[in-house]
């Protein structure tokens, strides 16, 4: 998946938790670099190491646009509260009439980048009607890489996002080609979000598999009526830490969940652009993830 050749397995874990900083806005593309250079020093190839984990979307793609179990095309729909009075997003359809069980695809804190275009390709060829809207379309969308996407997305206000994504949500599911069964997935920050749909949409969601996310509001938990899939990688702190709290909520709450940690897994694995892709957990996950929303949005 890199120009370098090398493998996750190869990786110094103090050049992934750089990574996990770069991803996270931390610290900017400059510092990442200069910092993975300065372990040269201990004798680690890290320039190398580090510049192999910069997303290489070309050689991502699973399922092409003009696959003909899919019908792919960019909408627009209304999204008042949010960041702009229009959201845009990039809905697939499965070949055929329908209507189909829908699932929203939710980015992670740099837009709607190619990657997030193919897992919504992927939800509709298993035959979802699936939407992945673009929270940086209220300044002009993602700008073709994820570094100016995550400064883009950093700026917004941040509770008007989450608001677009769920004015998204409630568009996707009174579209005419969905069941009015919805179903939602994300990732990092799209998996948090996943989260706090789930606690914000109560019966009107029926299914929420977040990858990697924040954990949802404590106080809000009870609110949770949808069948939860939580999705962990094993080494991310930041996010595992939440997750006692929140399954202490959810178990108190008597909400439908099961929780999923991924041996040998980083943050960000289900990603086929970067090395930190872990193959077995992404197809297990996924999986999991499509079997989910197949039973619950029945």
């Amino acid at each position: 998946m890199s120009n370098t050749g090398i493998t996750q397995i190869e990786i110094d874990q103090r050049v992934y938790d750089l990574y996990d900083e770069y991803c996270h806005g931390k610290i900017d593309r400059r510092e990442y670099l200069k910092r993975a250079g300065a372990l040269a020093a201990l004798g680690i190839p890290a320039l190398a190491m580090a510049t192999s984990l910069l997303p290489q979307y070309a050689k991502a793609q699973t399922i092409s646009f003009t696959d003909p179990r899919i019908k792919a095309s960019y909408v627009t729909y209304p999204s008042p509260g949010g960041n702009g009075d229009t959201m845009r997003g990039y809905l697939v359809q499965p070949a055929g009439a329908g209507p189909f069980p829908s699932v929203l695809i939710i980015h992670e804190n740099r837009g709607l980048n190619p990657y997030i275009e193919d897992v919504a390709r992927r939800a509709a060829a298993a035959g979802f009607l699936a939407l992945a809207p673009d929270g940086l379309a209220p300044l002009g969308g993602y700008p073709g890489n994820d570094d100016d996407g995550r400064t883009m997305q950093g700026k917004l206000d941040q509770a008007k996002l989450r608001t677009d994504m769920l004015n998204g949500a409630k568009w996707l599911k009174a579209h005419k080609l969905s069941t009015g069964k919805l179903g939602v997935t994300g990732f990092c920050w799209g998996g948090g979000t996943s989260n706090y749909l789930a606690a914000t949409m109560g019966a009107d969601l029926q299914a929420s598999a977040p990858y990697y996310g924040a954990a949802a509001e404590t106080s809000k938990v009870p609110n949770i009526k949808a069948a939860m899939l939580i999705h962990f990688a094993a080494t991310d702190p930041g996010v595992n830490g939440t997750w006692p709290a929140y399954e202490t909520a959810l178990k108190a709450s008597g909400a439908k969940f099961e929780a999923h940690t991924y041996a040998g897994t980083q943050h960000g694995f289900h990603n086929n652009s970067t090395p930190r892709y872990d193959e077995t957990a992404a197809k297990l996950s996924w999986d999991r993830t499509l079997e989910h929303f197949k039973k619950h949005l029945a």
